[in-house]
């Protein structure tokens, strides 16, 4: 399990890091990316697919979350903070979630 928190967070750390590489490599603003994105099908599709992997990890974390303030803290930022922010929560909960959902042995 430990294992699996660690890929996690490294997946995010991963992905934060391309974050700030494409935002120093980008010549245009954040609206020429944006603009850029939606000019093509593809683009458009990986928007759809993106913001639907939102949803789900949205509906997972409520779900799955015991404290729904914390729960809120964690979804309502991801369209924004995006698989980052997911990430940390898979890192911080995917422990106590599974034993959460293991069945109790006598």
């Amino acid at each position: 399990m430990t294992l699996i928190r660690i890929l996690c967070l490294l997946g995010g750390l991963v992905l934060l890091a391309s974050i700030i590489w494409a935002i120093g490599a980008w010549d245009g603003g954040f609206m020429d990316a944006i603009n850029w994105l939606v000019s093509e099908s593809w683009g458009v599709v990986t928007l759809i697919d993106l913001y639907l992997g939102f949803f789900f990890i949205a509906v997972f974390i409520w779900l799955l979350e015991p404290n729904r303030a914390i729960a809120l803290l964690f979804i309502l930022p991801l369209p924004f903070l995006g698989n980052v922010w997911a990430a940390l929560w898979m890192a911080w909960r995917l422990a106590r979630v599974i034993r959460a959902r293991r069945p109790e042995t006598a």
